[in-house]
């Protein structure tokens, strides 16, 4: 299957997140696109995506309107990405994505999870070799031909382009994104993206014993749990 399953695993296991998590990584977010570049949705493109993504989540309005008026201010939080890349049961790995103000904090915990279920947390590259780092989204519609085309024509090829379910899925280099998304919303005006994520999707995934299963679900529920930790991604495929 293609990056519109791996994605879709990935909603899936977040759906029992609680919303409070949901909102307070958007904030974060929003605070730390408005605070690198501008403050007003037209002129960032990347505080536009991440507002566009926050209110399809139904995140509230006075939530995404306090994070950019607190990055007009001077000082407040200086937030951080951090990458962990970890060893679970089995042949599994997981790639951990966190938003953070206090990295000593957000290692000490995750470290803290592995510890928990006797496993270990890898160094840089140690995992993340092993995934592809990709933007995936997807729609209905029937211009697919006309989309591929125009696409090319703006030389951006994409690294996966095909048809689900009455939807189109396209996966690209990251980097490509805005441009790839300014082509399709230039051809489908009120276009409705049912995935739009930027991600690591494993290379090739494995299956754990019903016993290791249970220790990775263990340990995914606590690294979930931890307020600073945005994304997890791993090479299970039953779960």
């Amino acid at each position: 299957m293609g990056r519109a399953y791996e994605v879709r695993k990935a909603s899936i296991q977040k759906t029992g997140a609680m919303k409070a998590k949901t909102y307070s990584t958007f904030a974060k977010e929003i605070y730390l696109a408005a605070k690198k570049g501008s403050c007003e949705l037209e002129s960032n493109r990347d505080l536009k995506r991440i507002v566009e993504k926050a209110k399809r989540a139904q995140v509230p309005s006075d939530i995404i309107n306090r994070a950019i008026e607190k990055a007009k201010g001077v000082g407040g939080e200086d937030y951080h990405e951090v990458i962990y890349e970890g060893f679970g049961p089995g042949a599994s790995t997981l790639i951990i994505k966190t938003l953070t103000d206090n990295v000593n904090r957000t290692v000490g915990m995750v470290r803290a999870a592995f510890n928990k279920v006797n496993k270990s947390l890898g160094v840089s590259n140690s995992v993340s070799y092993n995934y592809d780092y990709l933007a995936v989204i997807s729609f209905k519609t029937d211009k697919e031909e006309e989309i591929f085309e125009a696409l090319l024509n703006e030389g951006i090829e994409p690294v996966e382009f095909e048809k689900e379910d009455a939807e189109l899925v396209i996966s690209v280099e990251p980097t490509n994104i805005n441009r790839c998304k300014d082509i399709v919303e230039g051809i489908i005006s009120d276009v409705e993206y049912t995935i739009d994520e930027v991600g690591m999707y494993p290379k090739n995934k494995v299956e754990l014993s019903e016993e290791d299963k249970e220790v990775f679900l263990k340990l995914y529920n606590m690294l979930d749990e931890i307020e600073d930790v945005t994304e997890i991604y791993h090479n299970v495929s039953n779960v």
